[in-house]
């Protein structure tokens, strides 16, 4: 048994095993198979032999602690790579890519991405515009989360080995497949996104500060719309070509990214340090930076050379070119632009230090519209208010309207790049202890850097100066460089060399990301760009990420593809909170980081922080991104493969379940809520098929997706010996139930005999509160047969059960005429015949089934039986009044049931009943004899019922052979059949026949029948004296003997099929109220008996017998 035992394991969750779909998580703990001879080569000699048995599933603690002293971190997959462990042949001699540490591989890849386009290109126009108190507060708020993000990152980093995909694996090993992969997908966009946003950055930088003259569109000459349509076609040239140059450098080898990064990095590290030099500059000489103002408005530097309406020169005013830009001459009696006639020309300093006390003047917010003209705080202007604008070219204006939720979104991409190390986690030497330090380091770093820039900005810089975003009132500087020491090209090159930094760090990270995705192979159609080359660097994802970035480069705004990527980031850290929060709360036995700073209330405030951005940079983008990671989901969930990842939702679904069922347990449902929880008792053959198909079919249609559906079967046997059948049994079972889209639980139990697993399974079935109130179980096919007669007491036995469990029964009659739920029923009725009142289940079934598409067409007539002192008028209206409040549709008919006499049918049926109950109690006979005996009753039954003549048929025969007492013995099956087994046998009377006549046998057929005990056969005269024995079927004389209970139910049974047939013949379903089982086991064929001749002659019949609970009101 112990070997059989292993063959299993091995076999079913071997190594080499296929298994269910479920990609494992890599493991040094799984050995591959060898023969006996190697096991006991393999162990000889080191003490094991106790345990060599089990070496196949157990390993020795000396290999394992082998195995995962040289674990690794891998680059691909984790199930390609256990399937490459395992398989000799599959191994390739791989060049590995290079392993790099914290400050490599973390800490300055995060620093570059952080510290990038926003800091140099927008940061002094966020401070004018939000004011220092407004960026201050966005930054911290920014910073935060970007920090409490990173401590739940570094918590989940630790807590286990991080393969390649970083960000992506530790979201979908934490909240499983859907939300790892829709949360990927999302974050994989937005670094492809933010690889756009810095060669835009990049372009900007080149075009507008570095060398205008390189512009392929011209803007000189143009203004407004047009100006700016040239800009866009500008950044979208360039744009493209820089994104390809960059893309072949990411695909000739990461390498050389590494080397290249190191050199952008110096750049920004200087371009920084530039500016804090600049700063202390300022403090005893204020660099020398005029802005031009006209009243209180700035002026575009690049339309005048000297600020000044006119000048002496020698001992004549001459005018000056800003002269000329606001009137129609250059004489000093031309007609002027009235705003530039009333107001004086005035030169502030741009930079007037950071002991000037320009803090206060920056303290506050200035959002301005698009169009507007930027204006200079505190100096006078007169203003006719009524007079159009004229000359606004001249001014510097708005290119934006701008608010603080703008700034927000504008402002979060520079905090994005905190991932860009866990991105690259398979080339990290010691991804859990790099990743956590280098991360928080480089955000510390950074903010450092980002909230002392705000202070230092609005201390050191004039507030038109700040605004100026592209530096046109400073001669077209670069604003922060105009801050720096010793040149404002520092900062200009500087800042372009870190756009492109970051731009290739973009490059590399998110191919990466992507390949990752593709290896798990939960997204289906993206498994192309898991491929790569042969050091595993991701050739196709590269490709798919130029193709996205593109379209950032096409949009060519930076400002407009910044909130884009916000979303997608957020989104991602987000999900990184909860993850970290779920884990914590759920207590998981796997979660123990080795990073101890981190609580759930920190990852529950970074996610409401992350949430809050969302909405605050773009409600319409936030609901866009949600829209397509829900998307993803859901995609993922029906489409991609079948993953457990031991996710923390799965954690939340059982802690849910259980409180659920807690909740359940406190007391039984409401009438409102209470819908059929089923439990189908299907029978399977001896190849573990499933016999009646359409029990499935039938649950669904009531179902339809809804409430607690348990599907059980028995086999017979041991567990030990049978469980292997009843492995493929449940898988039938799951088989079916996928085919019929049936939602629930398969349930297969081992049983001795299959009365006792059948009652197992009604009385063990559900768990706690969720349990079935309702058992759907076939109507026995051929029951009258003698092979069938275990499924028929099995039958009652249910009856009985679910009678005294409180449960109600649905039994489908011939159910193989049921239909399909690929078929439609165009038209027709479902009929209810009222009998008795049981709990309102007859009124419920049909609104039931005719949610489902296959009876939706059908029309539900329910029909009630009056009696002879009922008024069927009244009876109708009462019924239609109760159907009204039940707010059921359906047609009604009161069916009226005189008394009359019972017919001699009635009796002549009972008589054949009762006579073969008493002969199969009082006659032992041999399998064969017993079914032609049955056989030969079942005849008659059906041929002709009123005889004449009746005492000219005598038997012709009788065998004198004795079978049984004493020498063999009796099968079980004829031990559970004959009844009256240790009854003494008594001599024929006329009210105990025991031959059946030669008419109801074939012809030259004789039955034979034998008394159990031999030594009482020469007592009995009817065999001693044949011509005594009366025909069994000379009925009438036995009429007044009969039992007047049988009688009347057959009467009863016989009159109300008779109704019910001639009412309902043509439906499409009969709903019929079941009568209960006789109280005593000597009755059963009689009851069996009753229910053929009640559902004589109708296609389908559905069964239906109450659980004692009223199941339907009329109340909301």
């Amino acid at each position: 048994m112990l070997n059989n035992l292993t063959d299993c394991e091995e076999g079913d969750g071997g190594p080499n095993s296929q298994g269910d779909a479920t990609s494992k998580e890599s493991s040094p703990f799984i050995n591959s198979s060898t023969s006996d001879v190697e096991k006991s080569q393999q162990y000889d000699g080191k003490n094991m032999a106790l345990f060599e048995e089990e070496m196949d599933t157990s390993p020795m603690v000396s290999s394992l602690l082998s195995s995962l002293a040289n674990y690794s971190n891998l680059t691909q997959g984790s199930k390609e790579h256990e399937e490459a462990e395992n398989n000799e042949e599959a191994r390739k001699k791989t060049v590995q890519a290079p392993r790099m540490g914290t400050i490599m591989g973390v800490y300055l890849p995060c620093m570059q991405n952080i510290l990038g386009v926003i800091l140099f290109l927008r940061m002094t126009w966020l401070v004018g515009i939000g004011g220092v108190f407004g960026t201050f507060t966005i930054v911290f708020m920014c910073c935060s989360t970007t920090m409490l993000t990173a401590i739940s990152m570094s918590a989940i980093a630790t807590n286990g080995v991080v393969p390649a995909g970083g960000s992506y694996y530790m979201i979908s090993r934490s909240l499983g497949p859907e939300f790892g992969g829709a949360v990927g997908i999302c974050f994989y966009l937005g670094t492809t996104f933010a690889g756009a946003m810095y060669i835009l950055g990049c372009i900007e930088i080149l075009l507008i500060y570095i060398v205008p003259a390189a512009a392929i569109f011209k803007m000189e000459g143009l203004e407004g719309a047009e100006a700016e349509a040239a800009l866009l076609n500008n950044m979208r040239v360039y744009g493209t070509i820089v994104l390809s140059f960059m893309a072949l450098v990411v695909f000739v080898g990461v390498k050389y990214v590494n080397k290249l990064a190191l050199v952008f990095l110096a750049c920004v590290i200087l371009s920084i340090l530039a500016v804090y030099a600049g700063v202390i500059k300022t403090s005893f000489d204020p660099p020398d930076f005029p802005v031009c103002v006209l009243g209180n408005r700035t002026l575009v530097s690049k339309g005048f050379d000297i600020c000044a309406k006119t000048i002496e020169r020698g001992n004549a005013t001459v005018t000056t070119k800003l002269w000329r830009a606001f009137c129609d001459s250059e004489f000093l009696n031309a007609t002027c632009d009235e705003y530039f006639s009333k107001n004086n020309v005035s030169q502030i300093q741009g930079i007037p230090g950071i002991t000037s006390g320009i803090m206060a003047e920056n303290l506050f917010s200035t959002f301005m519209e698009k169009n507007s003209i930027l204006e200079k705080r505190g100096i006078p202007a007169v203003l006719d208010p009524e007079a159009p604008e004229t000359n606004t070219n001249r001014y510097v204006l708005a290119d934006i309207t701008s608010f603080f939720t703008l700034l927000v979104g504008i402002y979060f991409p520079s905090v994005t790049g905190i991932m860009a190390g866990s991105n690259r986690s398979g080339d990290l030497q010691d991804a859990q202890k790099s990743i956590p330090i280098g991360t928080i380091l480089a955000i510390t770093t950074t903010s450092i850097i980002y909230m002392s820039s705000v202070i230092l900005f609005g201390a050191c810089v004039d507030g038109v100066v700040l605004r100026d975003k592209f530096g046109e009132g400073v001669n077209g500087n670069l604003v922060i460089g105009t801050l720096a020491w010793p040149s404002p090209w520092v900062i200009v090159f500087g800042s372009f060399f870190s756009t492109c930094g970051a731009g290739l760090q973009s490059l590399t990270g998110a191919p990466r990301l992507l390949q990752a995705i593709a290896r798990d192979g939960i997204i289906p159609f993206l498994r192309v760009f898991g491929h790569g080359k042969a050091n595993g660097e991701p050739t196709w994802a590269l490709l798919l990420t130029a193709c996205i970035c593109e379209i950032g480069i096409l949009i060519a705004s930076l400002d407009a593809v910044a909130p884009i990527l916000s979303m997608f980031f957020l989104m991602c850290y987000m999900f990184v909170n909860l993850a970290c929060a779920l884990q914590t709360l759920l207590r998981t036995p796997n979660w123990r980081p080795r990073f101890k700073f981190y609580h759930w209330a920190l990852s529950l405030l970074g996610m409401s922080l992350c949430l809050t951005l969302m909405f605050l940079c773009s409600w319409y983008y936030a609901i866009v991104a949600m829209v397509i990671a829900s998307c993803i989901y859901k995609y993922i969930e029906f489409c991609g493969a079948e993953k457990e990842w031991g996710d923390g939702i799965r954690g939340i679904s059982l802690s849910a379940a259980r409180y659920a069922l807690m909740r359940l347990e406190e007391g039984p449902p409401h009438t409102k809520n209470w819908r059929p929880q089923i439990l189908v008792l299907m029978s399977l053959d001896a190849e573990q098929n499933i016999e009646q198909p359409r029990l499935l079919s039938l649950t669904s249609q009531l179902k339809a997706g809804k409430g607690l559906t348990i599907v059980g079967a028995c086999v017979e046997g041991t567990y030990l010996n049978n469980q292997p059948q009843a492995q493929e049994g449940d898988q039938s079972l799951r088989k079916l139930m996928e085919v019929e889209k049936v939602k629930g639980f398969s349930q297969v139990v081992i049983s001795s005999n299959l009365r006792d697993a059948t009652s197992q399974l009604i009385q063990a079935g559900g768990l706690g509160g969720l349990r079935h109130n309702t058992v759907l179980v076939s109507f026995p096919k051929n029951w009258k047969q003698a092979e069938e007669r275990h499924r028929c007491r099995n039958f009652i036995e249910v009856i009985r059960e679910t009678t005294a469990a409180h449960l109600a029964l649905l039994v489908p009659k011939n159910i193989s005429a049921y239909p399909s739920n690929g078929e439609r029923f165009t038209e027709g009725h479902i009929d209810v015949w009222w009998i008795v009142h049981d709990g309102g289940m007859l009124m419920l079934l049909p609104f039931l089934l005719r949610q489902h598409k296959v009876w939706r067409k059908c029309k539900i007539r329910i029909f009630t039986v009056a009696q002879m002192d009922d008024n069927s008028i009244q009876m109708k209206k009462d019924l239609m009044t109760f159907l009204y409040h039940l707010r059921f549709d359906a047609e009604v008919e009161v069916v009226e049931m005189h008394e009359s006499d019972i017919s001699a049918y009635t009796y002549e049926k009972t008589l054949m009943m009762e006579q073969r109950s008493q002969i199969l109690k009082e006659m032992h006979l041999t399998k064969n004899e017993r079914e032609r005996e049955i056989q030969s009753i079942t005849d008659v039954s059906r041929g002709s019922i009123r005889r004449k003549n009746p005492s000219n048929l005598h038997p012709q025969s009788i065998a004198e052979e004795s079978v049984g007492g004493n020498g063999e013995e009796k099968s079980e099956e004829e031990v559970q059949l004959i009844q009256g087994k240790n009854a003494t046998p008594t001599p024929s009377s006329p009210t105990s026949p025991i031959a059946p006549t030669p008419a109801a046998m074939s012809p030259g057929e004789e039955v034979q029948m034998t008394w159990t005990d031999e030594t009482e056969k020469p007592n009995n005269p009817a065999v001693a004296n044949p011509e005594n024995i009366k025909d069994m079927f000379n009925m009438k004389p036995e009429w007044e003997n009969l039992n007047q209970s049988n009688v009347r139910r057959m009467h009863h049974a016989q009159k109300l099929n008779g109704v019910i047939v001639k009412k309902s013949k043509e439906a499409k379903l009969v709903l019929l109220n079941m009568p209960g089982p006789p109280k005593n086991r000597t009755g059963e064929e009689n009851y069996m008996e009753f229910l053929e001749v009640l559902t004589e002659g109708l296609n389908r019949v559905l069964l239906v017998r109450g659980g004692g609970r009223e199941v339907i009101t009329i109340y909301s």
